[in-house]
């Protein structure tokens, strides 16, 4: 391995091109064609892909190219197209090059020790986290900073119009119209170029603006754009940032000034980003408002996330600002607690960031900011799941109502939750987090608000979203990726339900592809399908959809097991349910009998009956615990369960059977002529066979249940 130049060597060739004549149009060029997707119709997943291409440059290392050029007078100067061309080719020569003297160190140190026969040490640690500090996946979507400004800083908004002379809302609404011209002045550059047949001579005037344009556009008054601009306007010669990691002002006031009246933004990203987060550095700069400010701070985290989990739950399972009472004493609180069914979800929210120190590779920086901002609230959560358990505390939440907790619990979910962008998040959970689990609290789920705000949007049901926590933290160290967006992404295509015979699965981030298209459609406004294509659309119109949604909508646990169970299956094996489930359904109509079906899971041990019962009764009830019972002792199951449909499809009741299997001489003689259950991906043919076998008369009723006779419906 090849040994690259220093950082400092490589920062200062970097910062001698910056400051080269006419740069700016090199930086233009980067922008549009690093931060641009072209659409076609509508947005699809394939329009996404040069976003996850290894040579573009993403955010942080083009707010770095703009850190290094503002640090002398921005040359405007126009530059011939080969000119531009060749500042652009260097500069991704040299960024590659950073790259490579960041990551060297750290692998250079394990192909030592390994060509020695040594051990090799721990990589991700100090100056080793500094890689995926640097080049991690973004925390949010641009939208989602943008649109929770007004959520964030609501309560700060009188503070803010008279420090700033604008609001949170008229913030959004100016950064979202000038992220609009930018994206139609690109266009307008793009086809008149095309039309042309000639690339333009600069992309610069896609990234120019006045304010009376903005104000024009967005509807806000002249003054207040201005405000806005003077807000987030570059002034300094960025001093302080001499290395990656440095406080880098341009990040924070991403508005460049001109020469001519004007202001240079080059990404969505920026602008938002920077409303998002600057805001309460302003607040905290005046220490008279500085608690007030670090208040709401919190609140917001915590309202956030009730919000989010109130829209999948209802409000009725979720509460906020649980105190627990043993005694006279408050020995835990938890921030949200949902409560459904059987299961607890406990919410610890922090609002932390990592700080400049930490950023730059600092150990003791590093281990201090993530415990402030996950273990603390991990352990606080952690003490809430055992003094519940324990049963001895009384729960009263912030409206002085006692919080009432299920008889019994079967899984407690702890939420570790951050509120700003903490870089590479979920590969510092994995490395750092110390955690406990029992029977009942499982891993740990650690995640920041944005993606929250994704989950709870994708997953809006609660059989589907506690559906997806039991899996990912299922997974928990052995599955590995730069963010949790692309789990959630490669979930949504497939299912999370890794097969046991892998020791750890790595995932490429541009499995997110399809769910960032989604939520574009979703949230911005962009032309195209709402939802990917996966296990949200694959089962559309069949029985398998059917019997999930009644499932969704019964908080009781014996109905969640079974939603569970059935969620885990892969896609051939809920299309063999659907046909299954038609099939008995199909015979129940012709001749007005119970028929049922019987699947065993083709992974551990367990299953499902299904019967098709004309009418719901106690006999019935009675005939599938039964069934059920001797199906679970036959597979020597921990799990069995039991569901009875109309011949429509309705369920009309089920049964849940979780214990351990034991050993019993009246279940072996009670199941000893029983016949093997069939897996699910051999049960279809059989029943199919046995409809088939069924003969119907021309003048008896149709099986599909119009009433008619055969003869005059279905007959061929």
């Amino acid at each position: 391995m090849k040994q690259p130049r220093e950082e400092s060597q490589i920062l200062e060739d970097l910062a001698e091109l910056t400051a080269s004549p006419g740069y700016v149009h090199a930086v233009a060029h980067i922008s549009h064609r690093d931060n641009v997707i072209h659409i076609k119709g509508k947005l699809k997943p394939s329009d996404m892909e040069p976003l996850f291409s290894r040579a573009r440059l993403i955010r942080t290392e083009l707010t770095t190219l703009i850190g290094l050029m503002v640090k002398k007078p921005l040359d405007f100067s126009p530059q011939r197209i080969e000119v531009v061309e060749d500042y652009v080719n260097r500069t991704d020569s040299l960024m590659r090059e950073l790259h490579d003297a960041m990551s060297y160190p750290t692998f250079a140190a394990m192909f030592e020790a390994v060509k020695n026969g040594a051990t090799p040490p721990d990589p991700w640690h100090g100056s080793g986290m500094r890689e995926p500090i640097f080049y991690g996946t973004e925390s949010a979507y641009a939208f989602q900073y943008r649109d929770l400004v007004p959520e964030k800083y609501a309560a700060d908004d009188d503070w803010m119009f008279k420090s700033k002379g604008f609001t949170s809302g008229q913030a959004r609404t100016i950064a979202k119209t000038m992220c609009a011209l930018m994206d139609e002045k690109g266009t307008r550059l793009f086809v008149d170029a095309r039309t042309a047949n000639v690339p333009p001579t600069t992309w610069l005037p896609a990234f120019e603006f006045v304010p009376d344009e903005v104000a024009i556009h967005s509807g806000v008054v002249t003054e207040v754009v201005e405000a806005f601009f003077r807000a987030f306007l570059f002034a300094g010669d960025n001093s302080a940032f001499k290395e990656v990691g440095d406080f880098n002002e341009v990040a924070a006031r991403p508005l460049l000034p001109t020469d001519r009246g004007t202001v240079l933004l080059f990404s969505h990203y920026a602008i938002c980003e920077a409303l998002y987060e600057s805001p309460f550095f302003w607040m905290w700069d005046d220490k008279p408002y500085r608690q007030t400010a670090a208040r709401h701070r919190g609140a917001f985290t915590e309202q956030f996330a009730a919000r989010c989990l109130t829209g999948v739950f209802g409000r009725e399972h979720v509460h906020t600002n649980v105190n627990l009472h043993r005694g006279k004493d408050i020995v835990g609180e938890a921030d949200v607690l949902v409560i459904y069914g059987d299961r607890l979800i406990i919410v610890q929210a922090k609002a932390k960031k990592l700080t400049i120190a930490a950023r730059k590779g600092n150990d003791n920086q590093l281990k201090a900011d993530f415990a402030a901002a996950i273990q603390d609230s991990y352990d606080q959560g952690w003490t809430c799941a055992n003094e519940m358990l324990a049963g001895a505390c009384r729960l009263v939440d912030d409206n002085e109502k006692e919080v009432e907790l299920p008889p019994s619990i079967k899984e407690v979910f702890l939420v570790s939750l951050v509120s700003e962008h903490y870089p590479a998040l979920a590969f510092q959970a994995s490395q750092s987090l110390k955690f406990q689990i029992t029977d009942v609290i499982r891993p740990p789920f650690v995640m920041d608000v944005f993606f929250l705000d994704t989950l709870t949007e994708m997953l809006a049901t609660p059989l589907r979203l506690l559906g997806y926590v039991k899996l990912r933290v299922a997974v928990w160290g052995k599955l590995m990726s730069g963010h949790e967006l692309t789990v959630l992404g490669y979930h949504l295509k497939q299912n999370l339900w890794l097969d046991e015979k892998y020791d750890s699965v790595m995932l490429e981030d541009s499995i997110a592809q399809d769910l960032d298209t989604a939520m574009l459609v979703r949230r911005d406004n962009q032309p195209g399908d709402a939802t990917p294509v996966g296990i949200l659309t694959k089962m559309r119109g069949t029985r398998f959809e059917s019997l999930i949604k009644e499932i969704e909508v019964r908080a009781d646990p014996a109905t969640l097991e079974l939603g569970f169970h059935l969620l885990s299956m892969n896609e051939d094996s809920c299309r063999s349910v659907h046909h299954i489930l038609e099939t008995i359904a199909r015979q129940t109509k012709i001749d007005g009998k119970r028929h049922d079906a019987t699947l065993a899971s083709s992974t551990h041990p367990g299953g499902v009956c299904f019967h098709c019962n004309p009418m719901p009764s106690p006999e019935a009830i009675s005939v599938l615990e039964t069934h059920c019972a001797k199906r679970k002792y036959q597979q020597r199951a921990t799990q069995w369960f039991g569901v009875s449909v109309s011949p429509a499809g309705k369920v009309q009741f089920g049964v849940t059977l979780d214990s351990p299997w034991e050993a019993c001489d009246e279940m072996e003689r009670l199941t000893a002529d029983m016949k093997p259950v069939l897996k699910v991906r051999d049960a279809l043919p059989q029943y199919v066979r046995e409809l088939n076998c069924m003969k119907l008369g021309r003048n008896d009723l149709c099986y599909c249940g119009s009433g008619l006779k055969y003869k005059k419906c279905c007959l061929p």
